[in-house]
């Protein structure tokens, strides 16, 4: 198994608000993790950062994951947690009043994929099934196109695309998703912020990922993309590919 996280400020922004990484735990098992930080004075940078050090941390603590219920409790219970350190940090400093984050969150096992989410950030499969979207945006956007209020080509230049419905850290507690599938040979995990999603189309996705290229390359390819179209937002993301076949690649 392999899996690479790639961040860019994209060509707009002054800053990057976005976190991520890919952390093992004492057993070898991966948490994969993209937070799309928000709030004024840079205080989306310190959410996303202060829930992926939590996260981390957590992690390089934990036991070994045996069943998709045991990896669903372990989401839930640190993603509620750190809602509950963002929220009393920005109450406790006025500088950071109002900040969160998205967060989408997957622990990775030989057998199956478990994968939490608040917000807009994403998580695809590539599997011989094809390329489907695990996760559902926390989004007034996607709320009305789940209503046919408008359709998913409307929602492409929508005025209020970017607001969010769900956000971690914003509330005393917070509603997260959380799903599991089957992770098998062959199969790739896609995490990203909108900030990949927004720019690049599922079949330019497809694309790059079934390229005959070092996973770096992929993810580079993507962040290009990103930018090629516009680059208006940070764009990180990580890709986790399932070859038991090949050498074994580090974590970044």
């Amino acid at each position: 198994m392999k899996a690479i996280f790639v961040t860019d400020k994209g060509k707009i922004r002054q800053h990057n608000e976005d976190s991520g990484g890919v952390f093992l735990s004492p057993s070898g098992q991966r948490l994969a993790i993209v937070a799309d930080g928000m709030g004024g004075h840079r205080a989306g940078d310190v959410a996303s950062k202060m829930a992926l050090d939590k996260l981390q941390d957590d992690w390089r603590k934990s036991e070994q994951i045996e069943t998709a219920d045991q990896a669903e409790k372990w989401l839930k219970d640190h993603i509620n947690q750190v809602n509950m350190v963002l929220y009393e940090h920005s109450k406790i400093h006025p500088e950071c009043e109002g900040m969160g984050t998205t967060i989408v969150a997957a622990i990775i096992t030989e057998l199956f994929s478990t994968i939490a989410h608040i917000g807009d950030s994403r998580c695809y499969i590539l599997n011989e099934s094809g390329f489907s979207q695990v996760t559902e945006d926390h989004s007034l956007v996607n709320e009305l196109v789940r209503s046919g209020e408008i359709s998913k080509a409307d929602a492409e230049n929508h005025p209020r695309k970017n607001v969010l419905l769900r956000a971690l850290g914003t509330e005393t507690s917070v509603e997260m998703d959380i799903k599991t599938i089957l992770f098998e040979e062959g199969d790739r995990l896609l995490l990203c912020s909108d900030g990949l999603s927004n720019k690049v189309t599922e079949t330019e996705l497809v694309q790059i990922l079934q390229k005959d290229q070092t996973i770096e390359e992929k993810a580079n390819s993507l962040v290009r993309l990103a930018n090629d179209h516009g680059g208006e937002d940070n764009i990180s993301l990580i890709i986790v590919e399932y070859d038991p076949s090949g050498p074994k690649g580090d974590d970044q």
